[in-house]
């Protein structure tokens, strides 16, 4: 099924940077082309009372809700999680707020996976892999495999990235105009940020 995507979906291949704040109590990463240019960034959004309670609680048991903006700051995906005390169901809107998906992370140590869904709650991919290594496939829901998430930088981007935490998702150009592509993509690209808050 062929749909008109943001610009920010249309690459094939995300390279995925974190920038590291002086108070890290949010993370934020900077996105790129395989080209090397900035496409967007990832973010998470605290309220004052969610800094407060960070210093308090286990953040996994917290909500949390991040944002994936291109470069003139419109947001293009939302993903949220709710209150949880085990395996919550994450959820993905569009730039619109429309539900756009869900992720389900299954319990392995060091080896999470997770599942994507549509809107419909239909399983659309999983994603799983070594957390410890960073190496995940992303497959449909056929045991195709459309993507990968590691850290292997190439070309000219190999030596351009300094910061902390660095990865790169591919999507295989075949899937680059499928409908669920977006709910994918989204879930691929935060997965560093998703672990972290679910650790």
């Amino acid at each position: 099924m062929s749909m008109i995507f943001p610009d920010f979906f249309e690459t094939n291949q995300f390279f995925i940077d974190e920038k590291v704040g002086f108070f890290k109590f949010t993370n934020a990463y900077k996105v790129y082309d395989e080209t090397g240019g900035e496409i967007g960034l990832i973010q998470q959004r605290l309220s004052a009372g969610q800094k407060a309670l960070r210093l308090l609680l286990n953040k996994k048991l917290l909500p949390f809700h991040l944002e994936i903006t291109d470069l003139s700051g419109d947001v293009l995906v939302t993903i949220k999680r709710g209150w949880t005390f085990w395996m919550s169901k994450i959820s993905l809107f569009d730039g619109q707020d429309q539900p756009l998906g869900y992720i389900k992370q299954k319990f392995k140590f060091l080896k999470p996976s997770f599942t994507i869904s549509n809107a419909n709650n239909e399983v659309i991919a999983t994603i799983a892999g070594d957390w410890k290594g960073w190496n995940f496939s992303i497959n449909d829901n056929s045991n195709n495999e459309i993507g990968t998430i590691n850290k292997k930088w190439n070309g000219i981007l190999k030596e351009a990235f300094t910061t902390a935490d660095k990865y790169v998702v591919s999507i295989v150009p075949q899937y680059a105009e499928d409908s669920n592509k977006m709910a994918i993509v989204a879930a691929a690209v935060t997965i560093d940020m998703v672990l972290k808050e679910s650790q």
